[in-house]
């Protein structure tokens, strides 16, 4: 009987084929290329965005029920977790530092909401801060350094500040009311003045430094830019202002070395500054101080005071370890208005160890990037969280704070992209390929 070609008989069967047919076949995956983002992403980005906005603040054209709001806000968290889901139904994450560290800062919220020294309340915001931190989990998948996610974030923040130019022209009354002292609030949604500085200068930074890096043109820019800055200083945030000029400085700094455009900009601006010190430093200095009077001005509006009357509260160690759980971020009734002390008050040391670690990984880690636009734009947002972090609360809860730093985060993970600028002196590379470390 003739053996078939390239088949051998066993002892107790029929030959077996051993042709190329039957090799098995072997896909092998580069772990660093990157995986297509999809559209439905930027969904979940936005739906992240609205859970973060205010819920109280400003009268609107139309009155919203406060219940209304956190029916929205919280709604838009649970439709973020569930597509968020659907995307990614094999639940692939991508290794994160930053995403660690909020994992931590949850359990110790969780710890210090047990208690329930700060009521139920506490546990349903630890609740909160569960899901969002859950969703970013699932959305690190799509964390590879690209600048997608910054562009999801600038039309996300966009919208919100269409928003508050819309009620600006349709009630001029509404949106500059005396009672915060005629600066810009969101008469549709209620915003107050530095949620509205906050959302304008990152929207500003973030589009400079996309065009800084060749990633969009000079007319679109400034149709972005130019609204962005007007609402801004109407709304005459102090804490956004600097925070912009500080961001800028460093991040477009990051980019002077491989960058003629931003080495260009960069000198222009140093100039503008110092022009506009000499010239206009009294116009300057009146705009910041904003009438207020000299003991005003010097306790930070007030904030001095809760500090104060924060730091002098008698504490047990169990409450200077873990805090007293996630509270709305005021103490006495008087918001808190500073990172670090309502992470004290609510999280205790602890929490602020995780915060600081936190910070200082994504610093370290941006600082050991080669220059990149990624890398510009992570800077910047970093540096702007950090400005904020002192008058304003934030990092240790669900917030646009914390949602910057996410994407602070997505931009130094992965692999490092090229970003060549047509005014480039040469390519604005970010090196040879490396391992996510963030």
């Amino acid at each position: 009987m003739a053996r078939a070609r390239g088949a051998l008989t066993g002892p107790n069967g029929p030959a077996v084929p051993v042709g190329p047919s039957s090799v098995p076949r072997v896909r092998v995956v580069d772990p660093d290329a990157p995986v297509r983002t999809p559209p439905l992403v930027g969904a979940v980005w936005a739906l992240l965005v609205i859970n973060t906005l205010g819920s109280t603040g400003a009268v609107t054209v139309v009155p919203i029920p406060r219940s209304v709001i956190q029916m929205v806000t919280m709604g838009s968290l649970m439709a973020a977790l569930g597509l968020a889901l659907l995307l990614n139904l094999r639940l692939r994450v991508r290794p994160s530092a930053y995403l660690m560290y909020l994992t931590l800062l949850l359990l110790v919220a969780v710890i210090s909401s047990a208690y329930l020294e700060s009521g139920f309340g506490a546990l349903f915001r630890c609740g909160r801060l569960a899901v969002f931190v859950v969703t970013l989990w699932l959305l690190s998948r799509w964390w590879d350094g690209s600048l997608t996610f910054v562009r999801h974030h600038i039309r996300s923040l966009g919208v919100v500040l269409i928003s508050v130019a819309v009620g600006l022209v349709i009630a001029p009354g509404l949106a500059m009311p005396e009672i915060y002292g005629g600066r810009l609030v969101d008469a549709i949604w209620p915003l107050t003045p530095p949620q509205v500085g906050q959302y304008a200068a990152i929207v500003v930074g973030l589009t400079l430094m996309l065009w800084l890096g060749g990633r969009t043109d000079r007319w679109s820019a400034l149709v972005v830019v130019i609204p962005a800055i007007v609402l801004l200083l109407l709304s005459h945030t102090r804490t956004a202002t600097l925070g912009l000029i500080v961001g800028l400085a460093v991040g477009a700094g990051s980019l002077t070395l491989t960058n003629a455009r931003a080495r260009r900009v960069f000198t222009w601006s140093l100039a503008i500054v110092g022009v506009v010190t000499v010239l206009g430093g009294a116009a300057v200095q009146a705009w910041f101080r904003r009438g207020q009077s000299e003991e005003n001005f010097s306790n930070l509006t007030g904030r001095a005071k809760v500090w104060d009357a924060l730091l002098a509260e008698p504490r047990t160690t169990t409450e200077q370890l873990f805090g007293v759980g996630l509270t709305n971020k005021s103490f006495a009734g008087l918001p808190i208005d500073s990172s670090w002390l309502a992470v004290y008050h609510e999280q205790g040391y602890v929490g602020i160890a995780i915060v600081i670690a936190m910070l200082a990984t994504l610093l370290v880690v941006a600082a050991l990037r080669p220059p990149s636009l990624s890398r510009a734009c992570a800077i910047f947002l970093i540096v702007y969280c950090l400005v904020a972090s002192f008058t304003e609360a934030g990092l240790g809860d669900a917030s646009p704070y914390l949602l910057h730093l996410a994407l602070a985060a997505s931009l130094l993970a992965g692999v490092p992209r090229p970003a060549t600028s047509p005014d480039s002196a040469g390519p604005d590379s970010a090196g040879p390929r490396s391992k996510a470390v963030s």
